[in-house]
C-alpha cells in the first residue's frame, strides 16, 4: 500500500474512532434509561447554535419546554459531548439547592489556585474550601456593612446624573452608560480607586471587566476540557483566566493593598473587610466580640486578589444589565414609568427631600418594578450544581453518577406560563406580597438559592436601586427610533445582554 493510502486509511480510521466517541458520549442517557432529548448535533450535542449563532437562554428554554410537554421531572442532554441532566420539576429544584445540598454543594466549576490565582474565588471553589470562605466572608455582606457603602453609591449616582444632564433630550445607548456607572461604583466600593468611567469610557476597568463576559471559542473550549477532565486539567495547569486579565488585577490589588498597608489608609469599602481578614482571619468586631469562627486563618495575598476580581465582575455586569433591561420596560410601559416615578418622589419627599439605605431598599413599588425585570431578565441563565457521589433521583431508579452536570434552566422557569401568565408581559403586580405567596418560592430564582445563594446579592440590588431613583427622578426615557420592538439576546455573551444594545431617548424632567 502507497504512503498516501496509508495517511487515508489513518485519516478514515481518526474519523471513525472520533464518530464512534462522540455518538456514545450522545447516547450517555439513553443507555442509562434516562428521559432525553432526542436527534442531537455531532459536535455540539443538544447545544446546537449555543455562543454562536442563538444565546444559551433560547437553547436551554427549548429543552425545558420538551421536558414539560412530556411531563418529565427532568431531561439528560449533551453539550458538546458533556453529559447533563436538566432539572425540571420544582420540588426537585428544592431538593437540589437545599434539601440534599450537602450532596449538591458545588458548582463544577474549574478552580486551580495554584496555576490560576483568580479561580480560586468564592464562585469557583469547592467543598471545605468554599465553606471555610464563605463563613469569613459573610459578615462582610450584611445591611449594616451596606449601609456603610450606601454615601458612597449616591456619590457615584451624582455623576452619573451630571453625565445625562451633558446628554440630554437625544438617543442614548444606555447599556454602555449604565456599565460605566457599575463600573465605577464597583471600582470605588471594591478598590477605594476613582475609576471615572462615566468621563474616561476607555479607562482599563471597563476593558477588562467586558472581557470576563466575552463568549470567546477557545475560552469555551478550555473551560469545558477542564470540567471535564478536571484532574488532568490542573496537572496541565490549565488557565481559564487570560494572562493580560490576570495580570491587570493581580497588579491593582497587590499596589493597593500596599499603599494602604504602608500609609495605614482605612474606607469603608471591601478591600478594607478583606484586609483584615487577610491579616487577622477575622473582622475586626469580631475579634473584639469574641464571635469569630475557630478557623481564624488569614488570606493571601492571591486568595484575595481573587475576591475582589469576583466581587468586580459579578457586581459590575449583572446590575448594569439589570437596570438597563429595567429602563427598557419603563420606556415600553410609561404608565408603570410614571407610577414608579410618582412613588419615589413622595416617598424620598416625606423622608426630608434624600434616599436612605432603609427607603431605598424597603420601597415596596420599586422592589416589585426590579423583581419582574429580574425575573424576565435573570441575569445567568442557569444555575449549575454536581453531586459529590453517585445520586439517585427520589421515588425512581435513575442513578445521576458523580461529578455530573446538573442544571437549573432559571431563563426557562421565569418564562413558564404555569407560573408566571403571559410571561412576556412586564407586569410589576405579579410581586405583591398577596401574588407571591401563592407561586412556589422556587420559581423565583435570579440569585440562586439555598446556602450558595449569591453572597452579594445585597450589593447587586442595592447599585440597581440607586441607579434607578437617580435616573427616574431626574429624566424621562422613552423608546427611541433605534429601540427594538422585541430584546433578541447576544448570544456572545455569557449572562443576558441585549444583541443591539438599548438606545432610548432622554428628556429631562
Amino acid at each position: 500500500m502507497s504512503l498516501l493510502g496509508v495517511l487515508l486509511l489513518g485519516v478514515v480510521l481518526l474519523l471513525s474512532l472520533a464518530y464512534l466517541f462522540l455518538r456514545s458520549k450522545h447516547n450517555y442517557w439513553r443507555s442509562r434509561g434516562f428521559p432525553c432529548k432526542p436527534s442531537p448535533s455531532l459536535l455540539y450535542g443538544q447545544m446546537q447554535g449555543n455562543g454562536t449563532t442563538r444565546h444559551a437562554a433560547y437553547v436551554t428554554q427549548e429543552i425545558y419546554r420538551y421536558a414539560q410537554d412530556r411531563g418529565e421531572r427532568y431531561m439528560g442532554y449533551s453539550f458538546f459531548f458533556m453529559p447533563i441532566v436538566m432539572v425540571c420539576d420544582i420540588e426537585l429544584v428544592k431538593t437540589v439547592l437545599v434539601k440534599d445540598f450537602a450532596v449538591f454543594h458545588d458548582r463544577g466549576m474549574y478552580s486551580n489556585p495554584r496555576a490560576d490565582p483568580l479561580s480560586g474565588n468564592l464562585f469557583a471553589l469547592e467543598g471545605h474550601e468554599w465553606r471555610a470562605l464563605r463563613q469569613k466572608l459573610t459578615p462582610t455582606f450584611t445591611s449594616g456593612r451596606m449601609k456603610q457603602m450606601f454615601g458612597t453609591m449616591l456619590q457615584v449616582a451624582t455623576e452619573l446624573h451630571r453625565h445625562l444632564l451633558e446628554q440630554i433630550d437625544r438617543e442614548l445607548e444606555m447599556k454602555a452608560v449604565l456599565a460605566r456607572f457599575t463600573t465605577d461604583v464597583i471600582g470605588t466600593c471594591a478598590f477605594g480607586i476613582e475609576c471615572n468611567t462615566l468621563r474616561n469610557p476607555d479607562s482599563d476597568f471597563l476593558k477588562y471587566g467586558r472581557r470576563v463576559f466575552e463568549h470567546r471559542m477557545l475560552a469555551m473550549v478550555k473551560m469545558t476540557f477542564a470540567m471535564l477532565f478536571r484532574a488532568q486539567a490542573v496537572k496541565l495547569g490549565v488557565k481559564v483566566t487570560d494572562d493580560d486579565l490576570e495580570a491587570f488585577f493581580m497588579n491593582l490589588v497587590h499596589d493597593t493593598v500596599e499603599h494602604r498597608e504602608r500609609n495605614g489608609v482605612q474606607r469603608n469599602d471591601f478591600l478594607n473587610l478583606l484586609l483584615q481578614i487577610k491579616n487577622k482571619g477575622c473582622l475586626e468586631e469580631q475579634e473584639q466580640e469574641g464571635s469569630a469562627s475557630a478557623d481564624r486563618t488569614g488570606m493571601t495575598m492571591n486568595e484575595l486578589a481573587a475576591q475582589v476580581f469576583i466581587f468586580f465582575v459579578a457586581g459590575f455586569e449583572t446590575s448594569s444589565t439589570v437596570m438597563n433591561f429595567c429602563l427598557y420596560e419603563l420606556a415600553k410601559n410609561p404608565h408603570i414609568q410614571e407610577r414608579l416615578r410618582d412613588e419615589l418622589n413622595r416617598s424620598i419627599d416625606a423622608n426630608g427631600g434624600e434616599p436612605t439605605y432603609d427607603m431605598v431598599m424597603g420601597h415596596e413599588y420599586l422592589g416589585q418594578v426590579v423583581n419582574e425585570t429580574l425575573r424576565k431578565y435573570p441575569p445567568i441563565e442557569s444555575l449549575s450544581r454536581v453531586p459529590m457521589r453517585d445520586y439517585t433521583v427520589p421515588g425512581t431508579k435513575h442513578v445521576i453518577p458523580k461529578d455530573t452536570f446538573i442544571q437549573i434552566p432559571v431563563y426557562a422557569l421565569h418564562r413558564d406560563p404555569e407560573f408566571y401568565p403571559e410571561p412576556d408581559q412586564f407586569n410589576p403586580d405579579r410581586f405583591l406580597p398577596e401574588e407571591v405567596k401563592k407561586r412556589h418560592p422556587y420559581v423565583f430564582l435570579p440569585f440562586g438559592e439555598g446556602p450558595r445563594i449569591c453572597i452579594g446579592l445585597r450589593f447587586g440590588v442595592m447599585q440597581a436601586k440607586i441607579g434607578l431613583i437617580t435616573l427616574l427622578r431626574n429624566f424621562r426615557f422613552t423608546p427611541s427610533s433605534q429601540t427594538p420592538a422585541k430584546i433578541v439576546f447576544d448570544p456572545k455573551s455569557f449572562i443576558l445582554s441585549p444583541s443591539t444594545g438599548n438606545y432610548l431617548k432622554v428628556d429631562k424632567i
